[in-house]
């Protein structure tokens, strides 16, 4: 299988190769050449097997030049260390409606069900196509991403990492699991903006030449964490086909029978993972794309039209703050075609919006189907959810919640909430869902320990570990010192 650019141009590549760039010579996201079908016999193969045997198949198919053998022992080694078994259980939550938990990780994010495989991928990747160099990884992240990024790569040879998060759009736990973390490759910097300023900058930097080649004379050839890297994306398809065959499994679902999922995005790279899943078989009736109160996509899955030109809005599910969506390009691929994609990409970076035609809309139409929940609703459906299963969510997963609920209230289809993490990540948050005040007496760790003792749950060991650990990283620079901030 090779990779290929959303945007055209003769660049193919290796799966070892796509994983190391990163991102297309073009500005366009690596793509592969063809989607891999999910047989029969794949599907009966596949029931038998665990979590990480499953993950070893399903990226053997994308990622050919692997040795299979050699991606089993990495995903044992990296889904070890959740703490359920298996990393991402899909359980029932009412008749028709379940929830697939991803949070099981050493971050407490859906971000570890890739970010622990990645470092990985990338590190055999440089050893197969014979780098030299050091691999400078750059991740933008709106909260989860920066901390399993980090978490992943620590230490890791052959790789630096720095994360640029916004300085006031992140949740105080996610801003001290960055600002405290250990590893002697690992950088943090808040910028002056919020996530898609974070964003831009990376890919300016990306685009850079003058850049690159400056880093490349002192050592460093740069790469990215962000699900614009398909070593990041890949990963990620396997957690939808495992979730339906463990729906089979616990005979919830008959064999070929159609579900949905309901997914809290704002990047669209989880959701889109899902959309390759389903590309490759797997019984998909629609895929709800659930967003908070900055809802570019659902206004884009209405009208066809994506405009960032907009209001931003700081919310309670700070990692769906954003308003470009970076991997809506890949859908844009698979629908439209290269050149018109190339086309839409253009008139976004100039003018901040672009319009799909109505047959590339009435197309996405079939498959997707956009939502979104308000800060009233988000903060409600915790309370509610908490108060009639005694289940806790976090705001993330409360904003698909909502919407999976509405929509199978609509539909009676059988939907999957896809959820993204724990509610100790954002228990300021939740503890105000459930009307408590937080009193603040342990510091920016006093949510955490409250939420504990006001919900009778345990508070996740990775997020009680931070208790006493000392900041590494302080301070925030502007957007434009972006690129200083790499060469210091």
């Amino acid at each position: 299988m090779k990779y290929i650019s959303t945007r055209g141009g003769i660049e193919t590549l290796s799966s070892a190769q796509a994983i190391k760039k990163g991102i297309a010579n073009n500005g366009g996201l690596f793509v592969p050449d063809h989607i891999p079908l999910l047989t029969d016999s794949l599907f009966d193969k596949l029931a038998k097997m665990d979590y990480a045997e499953r993950a070893a198949e399903i990226l053997s198919l994308f990622l050919t030049d692997y040795d299979k053998t050699e991606l089993l022992i990495d995903c044992r080694a990296a889904y070890a260390n959740f703490d359920t078994n298996p990393p991402a259980p899909t359980v029932k939550m009412g008749e028709g409606k379940y929830m697939l938990e991803l949070f099981h990780g050493p971050t407490c994010a859906f971000k570890d069900m890739a970010l622990q495989i990645m470092p990985r991928l990338l590190s055999r990747a440089l050893k197969m196509t014979g780098e030299k160099k050091t691999a400078y990884i750059l991740v933008a992240t709106s909260g989860d991403t920066g901390k399993a990024a980090l978490e992943g790569y620590r230490d890791v040879d052959g790789v630096r990492i720095k994360v640029f998060y916004p300085v006031d759009g992140v949740s105080d736990i996610q801003k001290l699991q960055m600002s405290t973390q250990q590893g002697s490759n690992v950088s943090v910097q808040a910028i002056e903006g919020n996530f898609d300023d974070a964003q831009n900058g990376v890919k300016r930097i990306f685009a850079d030449k003058e850049f690159n080649d400056k880093l490349r004379e002192q050592g460093y050839i740069l790469t990215s964490a962000n699900s614009i890297n398909w070593g990041r994306l890949a990963p990620q398809i396997v957690y939808y086909i495992s979730s339906y065959i463990d729906l089979y499994n616990m005979g919830e679902i008959k064999r070929g029978e159609q579900v949905c999922f309901c997914v809290p995005t704002g990047n669209f790279g989880n959701i889109f993972a899902g959309y390759l899943a389903y590309r490759m078989g797997l019984p998909v009736k629609r895929f709800i794309c659930a967003s908070n109160k900055n809802n570019i996509l659902t206004d884009f899955f209405n009208t066809g039209v994506y405009d960032r030109n907009r209001e931003f809005y700081q919310t309670s599910s700070p990692s769906m703050d954003i308003l470009i969506s970076s991997n809506l390009e890949r859908l844009l691929f698979y629908v439209c075609g290269k050149d018109r994609t190339s086309n839409y990409m253009k008139q976004l970076s100039e003018t901040g919006r672009y319009e799909i035609a109505e047959q590339e809309l009435e197309e996405i139409r079939k498959i997707f189907v956009g939502g979104y929940t308000d800060e009233d609703g988000t903060l409600s459906e915790i309370k509610t959810t908490f108060q009639d299963t005694g289940k806790l969510i976090d705001t993330h997963t409360a904003v698909a919640y909502r919407q999976a609920e509405q929509y199978a209230e609509e539909t009676g289809d059988k939907v999957v909430t896809v959820s993204t993490a724990s509610p100790y990540k954002f228990a300021a948050s939740v503890l105000t869902a459930l009307n408590k005040k937080v009193k603040g007496s342990r510091g920016v760790l006093s949510p955490l320990y409250e939420l504990s003792d006001q919900t009778k749950t345990a508070i996740p060991a990775p997020l009680a570990s931070l208790q006493g650990k000392a900041v590494r990283f302080s301070g925030s620079i502007s957007k434009e010192a972006m690129p200083d901030s790499l060469l210091d």
